[in-house]
């Protein structure tokens, strides 16, 4: 195992792992715990009572955060016409049809974050499910990037909207902002996506919905948000 450096020690020591913070506790801790001499992200770690192996019990959508992401997205529209004019009006870095999913299946071209396609794409973006899958870029209806409104999608996306969804293990692993944003906009963003995340409750769930929520920068140490506290504002 890799040894931890001395900005981390000391950053980790102000953290009580015993401890589940209130979340103005926690957002304020994080601002004190980072220890790069770059921006940091904001990660929220959401461990849920449900079983993601069942259909009726995934959890999944997009929000836009109030105070965005802090990162610049590149957003790739799959589009044709009218609507491949509209996603380049409303600031898309990358449109086109065929041509942009034999660019990413022959040249292995992966310089964007977000992909977005008019339903009619439906069969060209169909046949890179197996790469664009695995890396979370599948557009899909629920997240809002299948749509015929590319301009509400791509202008949400550059205004920080972020996407969560359970992975195997049943956790939503979500950036929430950049360290700089400071402890009341870090926040702000936290419990918007909280707020998001338990309006998702599927019917099926049972017991306790959130198990546990840990925060922390990208080089810092995990901090404990006691999940009793996430109610609906």
């Amino acid at each position: 195992m890799p040894k931890k450096g001395k900005k981390y020690k000391e950053a980790a020591a102000l953290v009580d792992k015993t401890n589940l913070y209130e979340i103005e506790e926690a957002m304020e801790l994080l601002t004190k715990t980072h220890t790069a001499n770059f921006d940091e992200t904001v990660e929220v770690h959401t461990r849920l009572g449900v079983d993601g192996r069942h259909a009726d019990q995934q959890v999944r959508g997009a929000i836009v955060l109030p105070n965005g992401t802090g990162k610049e997205k590149k957003v790739l529209v799959f589009a044709k016409g009218p609507k491949a004019t509209e996603a380049e009006a409303a600031g898309a870095d990358f449109v086109g049809a065929e041509e942009m999913a034999q660019k990413i299946q022959s040249e292995n071209w992966f310089d964007f974050d977000v992909v977005i396609a008019t339903p009619d794409m439906r069969s060209v973006v169909g046949r890179l499910g197996k790469v664009l899958g695995p890396k979370g870029l599948m557009p899909n209806p629920k997240s809002g990037t299948v749509t015929m409104d590319v301009e509400k999608a791509i202008k949400e996306v550059k205004a920080g909207k972020v996407e969560y969804r359970l992975d195997k293990s049943n956790i939503i692993h979500t950036p929430i902002g950049k360290v700089s944003f400071g402890a009341e906009k870090i926040e702000e963003n936290f419990r918007a996506l909280m707020e998001a995340i338990l309006k998702a409750k599927p019917a099926a769930a049972k017991g306790q919905y959130f198990k546990s929520i840990v925060v922390s920068t990208t080089m810092g140490p995990g901090i404990k948000v006691n999940p009793a506290r996430i109610v609906l504002q």
